[in-house]
């Protein structure tokens, strides 16, 4: 195999991932705990979070809340992460930390 073909399909192999990690960030991603559901597009950023208000919470239970709001965000975290190991995984190999 020549040099010129293994860059061809080095940029090839780039592109895709590329195209793969700019359709992951389109999706959205909700986590859900009993109060609270949060929901985060596949770059990681935190789009929505939205507590339950059929619930009335009393001082004591923000603790609780606090809880339930990481339940939720690690919840949408983990999908991504599935979804970029689905994706993504046996193409990026070692490079997959940088996404």
């Amino acid at each position: 195999m020549n040099m010129q073909s293994l860059m061809a399909q080095a940029q090839k192999m780039q592109r895709d991932l590329m195209k793969q990690k700019e359709e992951i960030g389109k999706k959205l991603f909700p986590g859900k705990s009993e109060l609270v559901e949060v929901v985060f597009n596949g770059n990681k950023e935190l789009v929505e979070v939205n507590i339950k208000k059929d619930k009335p919470l009393e001082i004591e239970d923000i603790e609780i809340l606090e809880d339930m709001i990481q339940i939720a965000v690690n919840d949408s975290l983990s999908q991504i992460e599935k979804e970029i190991n689905d994706k993504m995984g046996s193409s990026v190999g070692p490079l997959s930390g940088l996404f």
